[in-house]
């Protein structure tokens, strides 16, 4: 078994995926769009997403926008991406952090050489962590 992220976004889900597949290094990225399965969708909604599949590492994180469903930011809930160096940790958070908004300084903390939080000027809250080792 296995869980992975799942995200909405407003209309702009290509957009945000495009932009983290440049971000996330080694990343595989697949988009669906509306147009794609429908030859007559109107704009702007021909270029919505729906269906867009990222690799990141091990991690599979999937998207789409939610056309007239309502869309509503997420609340109570992270992804966390576990980097393998604090100037890789660094730059992901700055990448991330232009046009967003910060909501925890990049850092040391007890359990990581760099923590940091941040919402992406697309919405999607992000914790990017460097840990320590365990135990």
């Amino acid at each position: 078994m296995k869980a992975n992220p799942y995200l909405n976004f407003n209309g702009n889900c290509a957009e945000a995926f495009e932009f983290y597949n440049k971000t996330f290094p080694g990343s595989a990225l697949h988009i669906m769009r509306q147009g794609d399965m429908q030859k007559d969708a109107k704009a702007p909604e021909r270029d919505w997403a729906i269906h867009a599949y990222m690799k990141i590492g091990d991690t599979e994180l999937m998207a789409s926008d939610t056309f007239h469903m309502g869309y509503t930011k997420p609340t109570g809930m992270h992804v966390a991406l576990n980097v393998d160096s604090s100037p890789e940790a660094e730059r992901i958070f700055k990448a991330l952090s232009e046009g967003g908004n910060v909501t925890m300084k990049m850092e040391e903390t007890f359990f990581a050489h760099r923590f940091g939080q941040v919402v992406d000027r697309f919405g999607t809250p992000w914790m990017i962590v460097h840990s320590k080792p365990m135990g």
